[in-house]
């Protein structure tokens, strides 16, 4: 797939990205040669190749794992924010995430700040709440070797096309995904609910 560049010499491909965007200026009713408008589309060329890395295999966070020398097989518990871009309208959903997954004993645990780098990678794209989900659990399982028992994950989120457009009401959605002892047992499922509670 081709993915915004961040060469100093602009390509082809953005000097066509910054053309579109003095066109959409123009469709809105302003002067893209304004004042306060002038360095715009260069402003927007350069955020989207931050905010879309997701695009970028390159760019995939390394995921560090380590051996289970505890052979605990207790939930492990991560929270954090987000923030994506809804497909259907191109605007901004954001929120907070929740995670867990119980490790084998005999297999590997995640480094402490994988998860977040995960979720930043995974939301770096135009997204569904839902879809999100299961591409967080799937990468974080892959490095894992699918040796975890089981994975658990809501997010939290506030999508500015349903709040800022349209109905113009409260955007707030939650989505959860579950796999494994997760999935089977739902006790392990109170537990969790409950962890997400306790962090508001």
């Amino acid at each position: 797939m081709d993915i915004i560049t961040s060469d100093t010499q602009d390509t082809q491909r953005e000097i066509e990205l910054k053309q579109a965007i003095r066109t959409i200026l123009t469709y809105i009713g302003e002067d893209p040669d304004r004042e306060g408008l002038q360095n715009t589309p260069d402003r927007i060329c350069r955020m989207y190749h931050e905010i879309f890395r997701g695009y970028d295999a390159s760019r995939k966070p390394r995921i560090t794992t380590f051996k289970n020398s505890a052979h605990s097989e207790e939930m492990v518990f991560d929270c954090g924010d987000y923030y994506s871009m809804c497909e259907h309208h191109i605007l901004p959903f954001y929120g907070r995430y929740y995670f867990a997954y119980i490790p084998s004993a005999e297999g590997r645990i995640l480094g402490i700040s994988k998860v977040a780098r995960v979720v930043g990678f995974c939301a770096a794209k135009l997204q569904l709440q839902e879809r999100l989900c299961k591409e967080i659990v799937d990468m974080i399982s892959d490095a894992l070797n699918g040796t975890a028992h089981g994975f658990a994950i809501m997010l939290r989120g506030r999508h500015l096309c349903k709040s800022m457009r349209g109905v113009k009401n409260n955007g707030e959605m939650s989505t959860t995904y579950f796999t494994g002892e997760f999935k089977k047992k739902a006790q392990l499922r109170n537990e969790f609910y409950n962890l997400v509670k306790l962090q508001g």
